[in-house]
């Protein structure tokens, strides 16, 4: 299974995300809280500023991202990433 790194620029951390994961599941499972609501990328409440790296949706989110965002619920990660977290 492939694992990509995430730096956290904030937290000033890196944790490794395993492929299968939502970037949610995988933050909510290295004890580190971040804020969401509905965990299928409808609300946008958990969007977060992507640096570097690159994210697909298995369903398009239907809240409005920007160019730099990302919706931590439901995202997959597909090369490591830097974000502001």
């Amino acid at each position: 299974m492939k694992i990509y790194l995430v730096h956290l620029i904030r937290s000033r951390r890196i944790i490794e995300n395993p492929a299968d994961l939502s970037l949610l599941e995988n933050l909510e499972r290295q004890g580190i809280q971040h804020e969401y609501q509905c965990r299928s990328g409808y609300c946008g409440s958990c969007r977060v500023r992507l640096k570097k790296g690159r994210v697909s949706y298995p369903q398009p989110p239907l809240a409005f991202l920007q160019e730099d965002e990302i919706l931590p619920c439901c995202c997959r990660l597909e090369s490591d990433l830097e974000i502001d977290l």
